[in-house]
């Protein structure tokens, strides 16, 4: 019963804040929650947030490992994802005809790259001891200039017909692609935590690395794995995101997501500091940061201000959710428990 409320409560924020926007949208209009049927699809405001979302949530996921077992951040996820689709989408072009086997190699070849990018920040975090987010620097310096060099120095378009379903919506299936894409991706993750000792291997070794060694933890493989799992999410978000946009920009694809996919984690009520950690957290985290973005633009307000009013509701939001305001909080709550006892 404890541990089912220690992890509700890493929920309280994310689901708050969630909470705040719809009634911001209902206030706004009655019409937020109106569901359409386009061509055999369903959109609507839901809809979108859960298709805009879908590279986020997949990230945050590996940002969440990666943040609970080095105490760090991959500040290099989207460029990550820019090398990979790269990559997919040059032997996609090079095959001449896309099918659907060269659709699974072009994606399984994208994930070994993937891991290779994981692997090196990987390296330099648990063997060099290289602090993360200066590891990750050297990809997030220099990554988009490997995927434009790999694109030809182009902006290669992607017109087939598989790559249009795989970014919109299968025809006879309501629900677009992505989305789809994210559920199953999601569902995969969650045996895995499930099947595996993957979630007490990581919260051992970003609790107190010296206790997980002296209990036979290897803190070195199980840091390495956390960012072989993170360049595996940045190539299934390329690949995603490069079939969504039809066309592979090098400059703009996933630019400035690691800063949402860190803040997807905060707002889950994972500890940036590592530790325990909530996937289920950094997933509503995700949903909410792109709702929070709808919001934005719904409220009519102008597109260069909208990184503003964000960073306003951010310090808000990190400000409420600190551990100076929740010590506070308890100890009101105890006071007045106290004297009600009394």
């Amino acid at each position: 019963m404890r541990k089912l409320m220690k992890n509700v409560s890493h929920l309280v924020l994310p689901i708050s804040v969630m909470v705040l926007l719809i009634i911001i949208n209902l206030v706004k209009g009655a019409d937020y929650f109106t569901i359409t049927m386009i061509n055999g699809a369903l959109y609507g405001n839901i809809p979108n947030i859960l298709f805009g979302a879908s590279e986020l949530v997949i990230l945050s996921i590996g940002m969440t490992l990666v943040t609970a077992a080095s105490r760090g951040q991959d500040i290099s996820i989207g460029e990550s994802a820019t090398i990979s689709s790269a990559v997919f989408v040059w032997f996609v072009l090079r095959s001449g005809e896309a099918t659907p086997v060269t659709i699974i190699v072009g994606f399984l070849l994208s994930c070994v790259v993937g891991l290779g990018l994981g692997a090196f920040n990987g390296i330099l975090v648990s063997i060099f001891k290289v602090q993360p987010m200066v590891a990750s620097l050297i990809l997030f310096t220099g990554g988009r200039s490997i995927a434009f060099m790999i694109d030809g120095k182009l902006s290669p378009i992607l017109a087939n017909d598989i790559s249009n379903r795989i970014g919109t919506v299968i025809p006879g299936i309501p629900i677009q692609t992505p989305v789809i894409l994210t559920v199953v991706f999601i569902a995969l993750f969650a045996v895995l935590l499930k099947t595996t000792t993957l979630r007490l291997y990581v919260e051992t070794v970003g609790i107190n690395p010296n206790a997980a060694r002296l209990n036979g933890i290897n803190p070195k493989k199980v840091i390495f794995l956390t960012f072989l799992i993170m360049g595996f999410c940045s190539a299934v978000a390329g690949f995603i995101a490069v079939n969504k946009a039809g066309r592979h920009d090098s400059v703009n694809l996933l630019k400035n997501i690691m800063m949402d996919a860190i803040l997807a984690v905060a707002i889950g009520g994972n500890s940036l500091g590592g530790g325990t950690f909530s996937i289920t957290g950094s997933i509503i985290g995700a949903y909410t940061i792109e709702m929070l973005n709808r919001t934005l633009l719904r409220l009519e307000i102008e597109p260069a201000m909208i990184k503003v009013f964000k960073a306003i509701f951010i310090v808000i939001l990190m400000v409420v959710a600190s551990p100076v305001v929740r010590d506070f909080i308890k100890k009101v709550l105890d006071r007045n428990r106290t004297r009600k006892e009394e």
